[in-house]
């Protein structure tokens, strides 16, 4: 009966014995319970390549412009401050200004304060010289309208009117009325690469042309 017992104590007594020690290393000095953890979570970074944006190809970068390029509608505003600039000057035959203009001689003016250069000569020149525009553009800003014979010229402002430099009142805008229409010749366009002018007399000045005279052209 001991040889049975004996073996079985010794195991019990074992077990007990690793039991306890087990609760002496899961516990504090003091007797508080000890959280042990067993299991570690290590977080890396997400590794990304680095960003790069490929230089614009030539071919896809915007065009230059030069200084002496204009675009039309800057040319039209400065065409325009141009003609205002000049309103209300007096009429004298074959003047160019800069106080007073013949009806030519406002036109030419005109376009050369933007920098538009052609031969100054008499309306008959003007029409000789420029090609007529398409139809749709004959009452387009800045288009040129003849009148009476090509005796007149003046500057398109819309289809409503038009500027010109009035034998009777000077450099003046005009409607289209049934007066002025009745006496419309036909229209030219001032090219912007019209060849410059090498009529030039002394200090500068446009040499005095031969221009067909004007007849009375106030309703």
């Amino acid at each position: 009966m001991t040889r049975i017992l004996f073996p079985r104590l010794f195991v019990a007594c074992f077990a007990l014995s690793l039991a306890a020690s087990a609760a002496a290393q899961t516990n504090d000095p003091d007797g508080r319970p000890r959280v042990v953890l067993t299991n570690k979570i290590t977080v890396k970074p997400i590794e990304t390549a680095p960003v790069t944006i490929p230089p614009t190809g030539i071919e896809r970068r915007a065009p230059l412009t030069s200084a002496g390029e204009r675009s039309l509608g800057r040319l039209n505003t400065e065409l325009m401050a141009a003609i205002e600039s000049h309103l209300g000057s007096g009429y004298h035959f074959n003047r160019t200004g800069p106080d007073s203009f013949d009806c030519s001689g406002f036109v030419w003016r005109a376009f050369q304060d933007v920098g538009v250069n052609f031969q100054r000569g008499p309306a008959r020149s003007y029409w000789a010289t420029f090609a007529p525009p398409p139809k749709e553009e004959q009452f387009k800003f800045g288009t040129l309208v003849f009148f009476s014979g090509l005796t007149h010229v003046g500057i398109v402002a819309d289809e409503k009117g038009f500027y010109h430099s009035s034998r009777h009142i000077g450099v003046i805008y005009s409607p289209f009325n049934d007066y002025w229409l009745s006496r419309i010749d036909g229209f030219r366009r001032v090219p912007l690469d019209a060849t410059p002018s090498n009529a030039k007399g002394r200090n500068g000045k446009p040499a005095s042309v031969v221009q067909s005279v004007e007849e009375d052209n106030v309703p």
